[in-house]
């Protein structure tokens, strides 16, 4: 995946992810309905096993509701 850095920044990114959807009461399968995703893949995502690029990053957020920057490592 990179290096620990990365992982880490990945990892944060997820833990965000899934605060945010837990917040808002859903599914990990009605979000990525909404972002147009693959259930296994946005879970893969949520879990800090799938690095998502800037896109899929923009639909999860989108599809959450919330801004970048209550996902995005500052």
């Amino acid at each position: 995946m990179g290096s620990s850095e990365d992982k880490k920044i990945i990892l944060e990114i997820a833990d965000k992810i899934k605060e945010a959807r837990l917040k808002k009461n859903l599914l990990q399968s009605d979000v990525a309905k909404q972002a147009g995703l693959n259930s296994n893949y946005y879970a893969k995502v949520e879990r800090g096993e799938a690095k998502a690029s800037g896109v899929t990053l923009t639909k999860i957020i989108k599809a959450l509701g919330v801004k970048s920057t209550d996902i995005m490592p500052v």
